[in-house]
């Protein structure tokens, strides 16, 4: 994997970011994290990445779904995939795995329930770069 690719990791647990982090690091890719929602967004205004971990149940609620409409809005930010891993399946009555999200309710690439086992995470992972860098060869 040449070169390193980057990505950031919003969610609001550190146990779980640590976890996560150390995970996808021995992996050889390059994690930033932000703990909130607005930390998040800024650090996706100002940097680049190659791929968004985004948990939905931070702070007062279901704030990771307003982090993802947000980025659906902007041109550039709408290239990063989206990897959501929350542990709120029966309150949206999400299906796992591999059943698509409704595309108005809540943009994003790829979902995983928590916890991830962390060969399913870094072949989501993984496939979702590969996905990237395909659709931005083709232009």
């Amino acid at each position: 994997m040449d070169p390193q690719k980057r990505i950031l990791m919003i969610d609001d647990d550190p146990d779980y970011v640590d976890g996560m982090k150390a995970i996808l690091e021995k992996a050889n890719y390059k994690v930033e994290v932000a703990y909130n929602p607005k930390d998040g967004f800024e650090a996706l205004e100002t940097k680049s990445y190659d791929l968004l971990l985004l948990d939905i149940m931070m702070g007062r609620g279901a704030e990771g779904v307003m982090v993802a409409r947000k980025i659906n809005k902007d041109p550039e930010l709408r290239k990063i995939p989206v990897l959501i891993i929350t542990g709120i399946r029966e309150q949206m009555a999400f299906l796992f795995p591999g059943q698509p999200v409704h595309p108005r309710f809540l943009p994003t690439d790829e979902l995983l329930e928590k916890p991830v086992e962390p060969s399913l995470l870094l072949e989501k992972v993984s496939a979702l770069l590969k996905m990237a860098e395909e659709k931005e060869a083709q232009g």
